[in-house]
Protein backbone atom coordinates (compact mmCIF):
# COMPACT_ATOMS: atom_id res chain seq x y z
CA UNK A 1 0.00 0.00 0.00
CA UNK A 2 1.17 3.46 -0.77
CA UNK A 3 2.01 5.49 2.27
CA UNK A 4 -0.12 8.16 0.38
CA UNK A 5 -3.81 8.29 0.93
CA UNK A 6 -6.02 7.51 -1.60
CA UNK A 7 -9.10 5.51 -1.95
CA UNK A 8 -8.17 3.47 -5.47
CA UNK A 9 -7.50 0.05 -5.42
CA UNK A 10 -4.23 -1.14 -7.05
CA UNK A 11 -3.35 -4.82 -8.07
CA UNK A 12 -0.75 -6.14 -5.75
CA UNK A 13 3.02 -5.73 -5.41
CA UNK A 14 5.05 -9.10 -5.02
CA UNK A 15 7.13 -6.83 -2.71
CA UNK A 16 7.39 -10.08 0.43
CA UNK A 17 8.21 -12.35 -2.43
CA UNK A 18 10.89 -10.16 -3.29
CA UNK A 19 12.54 -9.90 0.15
CA UNK A 20 12.56 -13.81 0.30
CA UNK A 21 14.04 -14.41 -2.85
CA UNK A 22 11.57 -16.90 -4.35
CA UNK A 23 8.74 -16.72 -6.41
CA UNK A 24 5.72 -17.63 -5.17
CA UNK A 25 4.41 -21.73 -6.65
CA UNK A 26 0.44 -20.45 -6.57
CA UNK A 27 -0.90 -17.21 -7.71
CA UNK A 28 -4.65 -17.53 -6.62
CA UNK A 29 -5.09 -19.93 -3.38
CA UNK A 30 -8.31 -20.67 -1.31
CA UNK A 31 -7.92 -20.86 2.51
CA UNK A 32 -10.96 -22.92 4.58
CA UNK A 33 -10.52 -22.26 8.00
CA UNK A 34 -12.54 -24.60 10.17
CA UNK A 35 -15.01 -22.63 12.95
CA UNK A 36 -13.50 -24.86 15.65
CA UNK A 37 -9.88 -23.43 15.00
CA UNK A 38 -10.95 -19.76 15.12
CA UNK A 39 -12.35 -21.33 18.85
CA UNK A 40 -8.61 -21.52 20.14
CA UNK A 41 -8.96 -23.02 23.52
CA UNK A 42 -12.31 -21.26 24.03
CA UNK A 43 -15.26 -23.52 24.46
CA UNK A 44 -17.28 -21.09 22.31
CA UNK A 45 -16.65 -17.82 19.77
CA UNK A 46 -13.67 -16.71 18.47
CA UNK A 47 -10.41 -16.46 20.39
CA UNK A 48 -9.02 -13.07 19.87
CA UNK A 49 -5.40 -14.55 20.19
CA UNK A 50 -6.54 -16.58 17.70
CA UNK A 51 -8.03 -14.56 14.89
CA UNK A 52 -5.63 -11.52 15.20
CA UNK A 53 -2.83 -13.76 14.28
CA UNK A 54 -4.61 -15.50 11.07
CA UNK A 55 -5.75 -12.09 10.15
CA UNK A 56 -1.72 -11.20 10.07
CA UNK A 57 -0.63 -14.46 8.12
CA UNK A 58 -3.14 -13.53 5.24
CA UNK A 59 -2.18 -10.09 4.74
CA UNK A 60 1.14 -10.98 4.71
CA UNK A 61 0.43 -14.12 2.13
CA UNK A 62 -1.55 -11.13 0.12
CA UNK A 63 1.27 -8.87 0.00
CA UNK A 64 3.50 -11.22 -1.85
CA UNK A 65 0.99 -11.07 -5.24
CA UNK A 66 -1.02 -14.22 -4.30
CA UNK A 67 -4.68 -13.51 -4.57
CA UNK A 68 -6.73 -15.34 -1.67
CA UNK A 69 -10.14 -16.33 -1.27
CA UNK A 70 -11.34 -18.01 2.41
CA UNK A 71 -14.01 -20.45 3.58
CA UNK A 72 -15.02 -20.15 6.88
CA UNK A 73 -16.69 -22.82 8.65
CA UNK A 74 -19.72 -22.30 11.55
CA UNK A 75 -19.05 -24.99 14.10
CA UNK A 76 -17.63 -22.15 16.58
CA UNK A 77 -21.02 -21.21 16.94
CA UNK A 78 -23.68 -24.05 16.23
CA UNK A 79 -23.33 -27.61 13.97
CA UNK A 80 -25.76 -29.00 12.60
CA UNK A 81 -25.35 -32.20 14.62
CA UNK A 82 -25.92 -30.32 17.31
CA UNK A 83 -29.14 -29.58 16.27
CA UNK A 84 -30.24 -32.36 15.05
CA UNK A 85 -29.43 -33.90 18.82
CA UNK A 86 -32.13 -31.08 19.55
CA UNK A 87 -34.22 -32.38 17.59
CA UNK A 88 -34.46 -30.44 14.83
CA UNK A 89 -34.92 -31.04 11.13
CA UNK A 90 -31.29 -31.77 9.47
CA UNK A 91 -31.87 -29.33 7.15
CA UNK A 92 -33.06 -26.31 9.34
CA UNK A 93 -29.78 -27.40 11.66
CA UNK A 94 -27.92 -26.79 8.22
CA UNK A 95 -29.21 -23.62 7.80
CA UNK A 96 -28.50 -22.00 11.43
CA UNK A 97 -24.78 -23.58 10.77
CA UNK A 98 -25.26 -21.62 7.44
CA UNK A 99 -25.74 -18.33 9.28
CA UNK A 100 -22.78 -19.33 11.87
CA UNK A 101 -20.42 -19.00 9.26
CA UNK A 102 -21.51 -16.27 7.92
CA UNK A 103 -21.22 -14.40 11.27
CA UNK A 104 -17.83 -15.45 11.21
CA UNK A 105 -17.24 -14.08 7.69
CA UNK A 106 -18.46 -10.71 8.80
CA UNK A 107 -15.77 -10.59 11.99
CA UNK A 108 -12.62 -11.84 9.90
CA UNK A 109 -13.84 -9.17 7.35
CA UNK A 110 -13.60 -6.38 9.98
CA UNK A 111 -10.43 -7.94 11.55
CA UNK A 112 -8.86 -7.88 8.32
CA UNK A 113 -10.16 -4.15 7.32
CA UNK A 114 -8.66 -2.89 10.28
CA UNK A 115 -5.30 -4.13 9.36
CA UNK A 116 -5.44 -2.46 6.19
CA UNK A 117 -7.03 -5.22 3.73
CA UNK A 118 -9.56 -4.72 0.99
CA UNK A 119 -12.14 -6.83 1.52
CA UNK A 120 -15.65 -8.80 0.03
CA UNK A 121 -17.54 -11.33 1.79
CA UNK A 122 -20.37 -12.93 -0.45
CA UNK A 123 -22.73 -15.39 0.39
CA UNK A 124 -24.61 -18.49 -0.90
CA UNK A 125 -27.58 -17.28 0.13
CA UNK A 126 -28.75 -13.46 -0.84
CA UNK A 127 -28.34 -11.34 2.33
CA UNK A 128 -27.80 -7.84 0.74
CA UNK A 129 -27.98 -5.54 3.57
CA UNK A 130 -24.80 -7.09 4.89
CA UNK A 131 -22.74 -9.09 2.02
CA UNK A 132 -22.97 -9.61 -1.94
CA UNK A 133 -24.76 -12.79 -3.29
CA UNK A 134 -22.12 -14.73 -4.87
CA UNK A 135 -21.28 -14.33 -8.75
CA UNK A 136 -18.76 -16.79 -9.92
CA UNK A 137 -17.26 -14.11 -12.22
CA UNK A 138 -17.57 -11.03 -9.83
CA UNK A 139 -15.43 -13.11 -7.10
CA UNK A 140 -13.31 -13.68 -9.83
CA UNK A 141 -12.70 -9.78 -10.44
CA UNK A 142 -12.48 -8.65 -6.81
CA UNK A 143 -9.35 -11.37 -6.45
CA UNK A 144 -7.64 -9.41 -9.93
CA UNK A 145 -8.11 -6.53 -7.66
CA UNK A 146 -6.84 -7.13 -4.92
CA UNK A 147 -9.42 -7.87 -2.85
CA UNK A 148 -9.41 -10.78 -0.14
CA UNK A 149 -13.25 -12.73 -1.02
CA UNK A 150 -14.78 -14.19 1.71
CA UNK A 151 -17.18 -16.95 1.64
CA UNK A 152 -20.25 -17.67 4.21
CA UNK A 153 -23.31 -19.94 3.39
CA UNK A 154 -21.63 -22.77 2.23
CA UNK A 155 -22.86 -23.88 -0.71
CA UNK A 156 -26.58 -22.40 -0.19
CA UNK A 157 -27.51 -26.12 0.40
CA UNK A 158 -28.28 -28.09 3.65
CA UNK A 159 -26.39 -31.70 3.78
CA UNK A 160 -23.08 -30.47 2.27
CA UNK A 161 -20.05 -29.49 4.40
CA UNK A 162 -18.24 -26.23 4.90
CA UNK A 163 -15.34 -28.87 3.17
CA UNK A 164 -17.11 -29.43 0.10
CA UNK A 165 -18.14 -25.64 -0.07
CA UNK A 166 -14.36 -25.00 -0.29
CA UNK A 167 -13.77 -27.17 -2.78
CA UNK A 168 -16.35 -25.97 -4.76
CA UNK A 169 -15.39 -22.73 -4.67
CA UNK A 170 -11.76 -23.30 -5.38
CA UNK A 171 -12.83 -24.88 -8.61
CA UNK A 172 -14.88 -22.30 -9.31
CA UNK A 173 -12.72 -19.00 -9.30
CA UNK A 174 -9.54 -21.66 -10.99
CA UNK A 175 -7.44 -21.72 -7.59
CA UNK A 176 -4.41 -23.49 -7.59
CA UNK A 177 -4.57 -24.76 -4.49
CA UNK A 178 -7.04 -25.11 -1.27
CA UNK A 179 -4.73 -24.46 2.49
CA UNK A 180 -6.87 -26.40 4.96
CA UNK A 181 -5.92 -24.70 8.14
CA UNK A 182 -5.66 -26.84 11.00
CA UNK A 183 -5.87 -26.16 15.15
CA UNK A 184 -2.82 -28.17 16.31
CA UNK A 185 -2.52 -30.61 13.71
CA UNK A 186 0.27 -29.99 11.41
CA UNK A 187 -0.58 -32.76 8.34
CA UNK A 188 -2.13 -35.65 7.47
CA UNK A 189 -0.66 -39.35 9.59
CA UNK A 190 -1.23 -42.69 8.81
CA UNK A 191 -3.29 -43.48 12.08
CA UNK A 192 -4.43 -40.67 15.33
CA UNK A 193 -1.26 -39.66 16.69
CA UNK A 194 -3.17 -38.24 19.72
CA UNK A 195 -3.46 -42.03 20.31
CA UNK A 196 -1.24 -43.79 18.36
CA UNK A 197 2.54 -42.12 19.59
CA UNK A 198 3.87 -44.13 16.58
CA UNK A 199 1.70 -42.48 14.11
CA UNK A 200 3.58 -41.34 10.98
CA UNK A 201 3.22 -38.08 9.09
CA UNK A 202 2.27 -38.43 6.04
CA UNK A 203 4.11 -35.23 3.60
CA UNK A 204 3.15 -36.06 0.18
CA UNK A 205 0.43 -38.14 -1.10
CA UNK A 206 -1.73 -38.54 -4.21
CA UNK A 207 -5.56 -38.38 -4.14
CA UNK A 208 -6.18 -42.32 -5.07
CA UNK A 209 -3.67 -43.24 -2.48
CA UNK A 210 -5.49 -40.76 0.11
CA UNK A 211 -8.98 -42.67 -1.20
CA UNK A 212 -7.55 -45.57 -0.83
CA UNK A 213 -6.34 -45.57 2.16
CA UNK A 214 -9.79 -44.48 4.05
CA UNK A 215 -7.72 -41.17 5.25
CA UNK A 216 -10.36 -38.52 6.43
CA UNK A 217 -8.50 -35.17 5.75
CA UNK A 218 -11.97 -33.73 4.42
CA UNK A 219 -15.64 -35.00 3.06
CA UNK A 220 -14.82 -37.49 -0.22
CA UNK A 221 -17.56 -35.12 -2.16
CA UNK A 222 -14.80 -32.31 -1.70
CA UNK A 223 -11.78 -34.78 -2.42
CA UNK A 224 -13.48 -35.85 -5.53
CA UNK A 225 -14.28 -32.01 -6.61
CA UNK A 226 -10.02 -31.33 -5.95
CA UNK A 227 -9.57 -34.55 -8.03
CA UNK A 228 -11.67 -34.18 -10.64
CA UNK A 229 -10.45 -30.39 -11.14
CA UNK A 230 -6.92 -31.29 -10.20
CA UNK A 231 -6.60 -28.74 -7.03
CA UNK A 232 -3.67 -29.34 -4.84
CA UNK A 233 -4.70 -28.75 -1.11
CA UNK A 234 -2.40 -28.95 2.19
CA UNK A 235 -3.49 -29.57 5.65
CA UNK A 236 -1.22 -27.50 7.81
CA UNK A 237 -1.27 -26.11 11.84
CA UNK A 238 -2.43 -22.45 11.11
CA UNK A 239 -1.08 -21.45 14.66
CA UNK A 240 2.53 -22.06 13.35
CA UNK A 241 3.99 -18.71 12.57
CA UNK A 242 4.45 -18.16 8.39
CA UNK A 243 3.16 -21.46 7.72
CA UNK A 244 1.13 -19.71 4.95
CA UNK A 245 3.58 -18.24 3.44
CA UNK A 246 5.90 -20.75 3.32
CA UNK A 247 3.43 -22.72 1.65
CA UNK A 248 3.03 -20.46 -1.34
CA UNK A 249 6.46 -20.35 -1.76
CA UNK A 250 6.57 -24.45 -2.40
CA UNK A 251 8.09 -25.33 0.73
CA UNK A 252 7.08 -28.27 2.80
CA UNK A 253 4.46 -27.53 5.07
CA UNK A 254 2.27 -29.85 6.39
CA UNK A 255 0.61 -32.33 3.72
CA UNK A 256 0.37 -31.67 0.52
CA UNK A 257 -2.54 -33.70 -1.47
CA UNK A 258 -2.24 -34.27 -5.48
CA UNK A 259 0.21 -32.10 -7.70
CA UNK A 260 2.08 -28.76 -6.51
CA UNK A 261 1.31 -26.26 -9.24
CA UNK A 262 5.62 -25.80 -10.35
CA UNK A 263 5.93 -29.11 -9.44
CA UNK A 264 7.54 -30.50 -6.20
CA UNK A 265 10.21 -29.23 -4.24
Amino acid sequence: MSGTPSTKESPLVNTQAAKSGKDPVYKRILLKLSGEALMGTEKFGIAPEVIGPIADEIIAAQQMGIQIAIVVGGGNIFRGVTGSAWGMDKAAADYVGMLATVMNCLILQEVLKSKGAQVRVMTAIAMPSIAETFIRLRAIRHLEKGRIVIFGGGTGNPHVTTDTAAALRAAEIKADSVLMAKNGVDGVYDDDPRKNPHAKKIERISFEDLIRQGLKVMDPAAVSICKENNIPFVVFDFAKSGSIERIVLGEKVGTLIGTRVGGAK
